[in-house]
């Protein structure tokens, strides 16, 4: 099961869902729902970016509202991510996630570090962006020529093998604060990423 959650900033592409997704809205993220007809099942967060009007249309249309406080501890996002997680969905899809400010899309992109349990991707436009954790595999779809990046977001990623990429990893490490993993190449599809330790951002620009 899959929950697609719209965020509240930059949407550089089209969405289309299948008939099992659960929708969300994430506070301000509505809007891109109402823009392009979509109907959230849920709206979350403190509403402060949604005036009187929308909120009538979206309650007009079913669409459930969590409230929160202005005063609280979460971004808009976090609280729809918990609450796909609590509805017992195991894999997200963020729309919308990346935007003019840098402190909530660096915290957006870190959002699937504490949840393990979670298959959580980013996607904007032609990138997509996943976390890779300890001990995990991630198989990346594309075409030859899609550029791969990793990038360790822990002092250090260990134990990094791919397969399928021009520059091959082979047990190596990556340290963070260093390039080394922008810009490979895939060569077929789909490339694969096995991380032994630590934590690994892995980003996907189709070309």
């Amino acid at each position: 099961m899959r929950a697609v959650i719209i965020a509240n900033g930059w949407l550089n592409q089209g969405i289309v869902l299948s008939p099992e997704d659960l929708l969300i809205a994430a506070d301000g993220g509505a809007r891109h729902c109402l823009e392009k007809d979509l109907h959230p099942a849920y709206v979350v967060g403190d509403m402060d970016s949604l005036d009187t009007e929308q909120v009538a249309r979206l309650e007009s249309q079913g669409s459930q509202f969590v409230r929160y406080p202005s005063r609280k501890d979460q971004t808009d996002l976090e609280l729809a991510v918990d609450l796909a997680q609590n509805l017992g969905y195991s894999e997200v899809l963020i729309l919308g996630a990346l935007g003019a400010r840098w402190d909530q899309t660096i915290a957006n992109i870190m959002l699937p570090a504490a949840r393990p349990a979670l298959r959580i991707t980013l996607v904007d436009g032609d990138q997509e962006i996943h976390l890779l954790l300890t001990g995990e595999q991630i198989r990346l779809p594309g075409e030859a020529g899609d550029i791969v990046s990793l990038i360790p977001l822990a002092s250090t990623a260990t134990g990094i093998r791919t397969h399928n990429l021009e520059y091959p990893l082979e047990g190596e490490d990556l340290f963070i604060g260093s390039t080394r993993g922008v810009s490979n190449v895939m060569t077929a599809s789909p490339a694969t990423v096995d991380l032994e330790k630590g934590l690994l951002l892995c980003i996907v620009h189709h070309l």
